[in-house]
């Protein structure tokens, strides 16, 4: 019986869908170590190397040969090497070289994904349908990555998750979980849904991240999101760009990286302006967490109950549906703009 339920769940997770779309998987220069690096995502596994030049590339990390693992070979002149009967593969997946063997099967290669840096990360596209990105389809280029006024690091936490993404995706249209979660009450709440971009515009005062909190934040397909927050904290004017991107390793589980780059008080000293984006890193992290402990322990739940006020939750789903079908199959209305105000701001 146990045997049963165990084929069962295989084969329901072999059947999962994952989301089509840009998925973040760290920062790009800690693939350069001249290491193949093991990726268990999107319900298989992959490896990613850097070649001589920096390059970083993503390959299905089975050998087709007889089905070693290849990150758990070595790299050799820009090359993964299988560790069971060396045969070498270069970046597109071909094989490049059998070392007992002058001909080389025409068979006899790997899928090699498609990735992209920006903003000092790797990204890995998915899509179901092996399509290349629809054309506007991109994670969006951040000029403070590459500003001597910001911190020149994402400080990012890797976490895994045991739920399903949604449960994070969720958050970007509950307006009412600021308060009980984060001591965070809210004074305009909007969010707005066109295209692959689901955006949230924040107001509101945390007693852990300051007054006059304003966050602005956008998802760029399912797994990619960021957010520019202001607030005044500690007498000061804080500046922030957080980096809140997962990736699924199957159908209920997920990496999640969590990062945060601040900008520079030009009145600070370089130690000073250390000391205070680490301590508000701190503070960021420790309200991130919050909902870390509540995704542990809920339960997923398809059709909600809901009540006035708890923000535009089956729209935001509706939304996010898209990058589980054919790109054929999207609806058209999904495409248009739809600007969602659950809070009107309060005039003084």
């Amino acid at each position: 019986m146990t045997k049963n339920i165990e084929v069962q769940a295989s084969a329901a997770a072999a059947e999962y869908r994952y989301a089509r779309g840009w998925h973040c998987i760290g920062e790009a220069d800690d693939y350069r170590d001249g290491k193949p690096h093991t990726l268990n995502i999107f319900g298989t596994r992959l490896v990613a190397f850097a070649n001589d030049e920096g390059s970083i590339s993503v390959l299905d990390a089975y050998c087709p040969h007889m089905g070693a693992d290849l990150s758990q070979g070595e790299v050799v002149d820009g090359r993964i090497v299988c560790p069971f009967h060396h045969w070498e593969f270069e970046a597109s997946g071909r094989c490049a070289k059998i070392p007992y063997c002058d001909r080389i099967p025409p068979k006899a290669k790997t899928k090699s994904w498609l990735t992209k840096e920006v903003n000092k990360l790797l990204f890995i596209w998915h899509n179901p349908e092996g399509n290349p990105p629809a054309e506007g389809v991109e994670i969006p280029y951040l000029p403070e990555i590459d500003s001597d006024e910001w911190n020149d690091s994402w400080n990012i936490d890797l976490m895994h998750i045991d739920t399903n993404p949604r449960e994070l995706v969720d958050n970007l249209s509950d307006i009412i979980h600021f308060g009980p979660v984060h001591g965070t009450p809210c004074t305009y709440f909007a969010n707005t849904f066109e295209g692959h971009i689901g955006t949230q515009e924040f107001h509101g005062d945390s007693g852990r991240l300051g007054g006059n909190l304003v966050a602005k934040s956008a998802y760029y397909g399912p797994a990619t999101h960021f957010t520019r927050m202001s607030a005044e904290y500690d007498g000061k004017t804080v500046e922030t760009i957080l980096l809140n991107s997962h990736v699924p390793t199957s159908p209920n589980s997920f990496e999640l990286r969590f990062g945060v780059l601040v900008k520079k008080d030009p009145t600070l000293t370089d130690e000073q302006n250390n000391e205070l984006a680490k301590e508000y890193v701190q503070a960021n992290r420790t309200s991130f967490y919050q909902d870390v402990d509540i995704w542990k322990h809920k339960a997923r739940i398809d059709n909600p109950v809901l009540a006035e006020g708890d923000g535009p939750i089956y729209q935001l789903r509706e939304w996010y549906s898209q990058f589980f079908m054919d790109e054929s199959d999207i609806p058209a209305k999904l495409k248009e703009r739809q600007v969602i105000v659950t809070m009107e701001k309060q005039e003084a």
